[in-house]
């Protein structure tokens, strides 16, 4: 592995957006470099959510975490783009007219940075419940990989955002029966999807929150306690799915120099960091009137693409439509 050469562009994180930038950069003929602190590609998208449906990438009526992981990972392969996983960058400095990027594999010269690390390092919000730790990954769950898992089961489905609606609309046709509870009485999810759960059979507990988990047999029990008054209930199920999101730890940025707002790296509309050369996009990145979805990422990876490739090569600046790039 040479660590002297050059890259033009070194995209941090390959995740969804990652990927995507490492494949925009090969369409601009860009010498490029994707590097991922886990052992497999994907982020949140591919290691926590790769059964779950997304609805919200263009072109597609829907498609699973892993099925448009798996599509990424076939675009990007088109350039064979140099990629390592389990690469951890600690450090980037500045040196002369390019960067040195300090990793867990040694060290990496770049002309530019463009950093897609989405929320950085994550852990599931875990239930404010004392239970038997034994249940984890075995009636209690926080991810799912397969939905067949939950085949002709009673399934109970805490969250009231996108998360856990679309767990619902996934597993209604799967499931014996799905209950979902949430402590409010309207739920957080987008609107249609919203429609979608209130024309299936699963059944809707709300205002209620989870008292209690205990086992029983194979199964558990999940006693739930409504919100603001003294109603009580006891859910017999085989499978807990916790959906309260997920805690993100992205402070390996403060080590990076480049200006944070609330955990995220602060850019201007052409993606650019406080740091002339570095560029930050996807959920990583915050502006004004920021949306973190997927397909904003998709939009502003071209950008930050460009952007690199102007600032390295100032002669060769020129708009590009999409009918230019494909040959």
């Amino acid at each position: 592995m040479n660590m002297s050469h050059l890259y033009e562009i070194t995209v941090i994180g390959g995740g969804p957006v990652g990927l995507f930038a490492a494949y925009y950069a090969g369409l601009r003929s860009a010498d490029v470099l994707l590097v991922e602190s886990l052992s497999a590609l994907g982020g949140q998208t591919g290691n926590l959510y790769p059964a779950k449906t997304l609805y919200d990438i263009g072109g597609l009526p829907g498609i699973s975490g892993q099925a448009l992981i798996d599509q990424l990972k076939a675009q990007v392969a088109h350039f064979d783009p140099e990629i390592r996983t389990a690469t951890a960058v600690s450090a980037i400095t500045r040196t002369d007219d390019h960067f040195t990027l300090t990793t867990s594999t040694g060290t990496i010269e770049t002309r530019t940075v463009i950093i897609a690390t989405g929320g950085g390092a994550f852990t599931p919000r875990r239930l404010a419940v004392d239970y038997d730790p034994a249940l984890d990954q075995q009636n209690v769950l926080y991810f799912v990989k397969d939905l067949e898992a939950f085949r002709d089961q009673t399934v109970a489905i805490a969250g009231g955002g996108d998360s856990a609606i679309d767990w619902a609309l996934a597993l209604t046709p799967i499931a014996k029966t799905v209950h979902l509870i949430h402590r409010r009485t309207q739920f957080r999810g987008l609107e249609s999807s919203v429609a979608d759960l209130q024309a299936t059979s699963a059944q809707l507990h709300t205002p209620y929150l989870i008292d209690s988990v205990t086992a029983a047999g194979t199964q558990i029990d999940v006693r739930l306690k409504e919100v603001r008054g003294d109603a009580e209930k006891v859910l017999h199920v085989d499978k807990l799915l916790v959906n309260y999101g997920f805690m993100s730890d992205n402070k390996q940025l403060r080590n990076w120099g480049v200006a944070l707002e609330h955990n995220a790296i602060k850019v201007d509309s052409q993606t650019a960091t406080s740091i002339p050369g570095i560029f930050a996009i996807g959920d990583v990145a915050t502006y004004p009137g920021k949306l973190k979805l997927i397909a904003s990422g998709f939009g502003e990876a071209p950008t930050a693409v460009n952007e690199a490739l102007a600032l390295t090569y100032p002669e060769r600046r020129q708009a590009l439509h999409s009918t230019q790039l494909y040959h």
